[in-house]
């Protein structure tokens, strides 16, 4: 049980070392050796862990969500929500989540497999548009499978402009508008009213799961 939370502590190291160095420097131009030198741990516990740059790499677009589940809503749409104001409030302060998202966007990033976490956002999206849909929250022309992508493309648009405008610092503010008008167009006209996409539920979401988590054992938590 020692070894392995040791081994757990090493690898969570490194892979805040490696969001570092990627975050600052983009995924071409990180060096292993800078990533070494972020975590400060020998070359043989690194790649005891991560074979290569690339799995380094992975390893940070994985690591990004694991911990931060949404809690369920009566509406599956509130749902749908709160996963992207989360994801929102998130990248204004957590580098793991910013390295994700520098990597997923680096169209510089030769060889590496950027696809996962806009996959996975669509899956997700998807699935819970679908549960909207059997509770009879979207409106009747909705077709899940496209507008789950439609949220993810556009949501990806609006961090990238947030980046490069603001560093994040307006996230919150242009997610929430950006759910105000894509959920007309979704939503039934009852549900509508009853959802919350202020700018401001990010960041109760966020406490909201940290509570829980601090409730759960060691563990269960790691």
């Amino acid at each position: 049980m020692v070894k392995q939370e040791r081994a757990f502590r090493t690898r969570r190291t490194i892979l805040e070392a490696a969001a570092k160095v990627f975050e600052e420097r983009g995924y071409q131009a990180a060096t292993i050796s800078e990533i070494l030198s972020a975590a400060g741990v020998t070359k043989g516990a690194l790649y005891f862990h991560f074979e290569s740059k690339e799995q380094l790499a992975q390893g940070v677009l994985n690591e990004q969500d694991q911990r931060f589940v949404i809690p369920e809503r009566a509406y599956k749409l509130q749902e749908l929500a709160d996963a992207v104001l989360l994801h929102a409030y998130r990248l204004q302060s957590d580098p793991m989540v910013r390295a994700g998202v520098r990597l997923s966007m680096d169209q510089h990033a030769k060889g590496l497999d950027r696809s996962g976490p806009f996959m996975r956002w669509s899956s997700v999206c998807c699935g819970l548009l679908e549960k909207a849909q059997d509770q009879g929250e979207l409106l009747p022309h909705i077709v899940p499978s496209v507008t789950a992508d439609i949220v993810v493309s556009t949501f990806a648009g609006v961090q990238s402009m947030s980046q490069v405008v603001s560093d994040y610092q307006d996230l919150g503010f242009r997610t929430s508008a950006l759910l105000h008008h894509l959920f007309p167009g979704i939503a039934g006209p009852s549900v509508l009213t009853l959802l919350d996409l202020s700018e401001t539920r990010g960041e109760a979401i966020y406490d909201e799961i940290r509570r829980r988590l601090d409730r759960q054992p060691a563990a269960a938590v790691s």
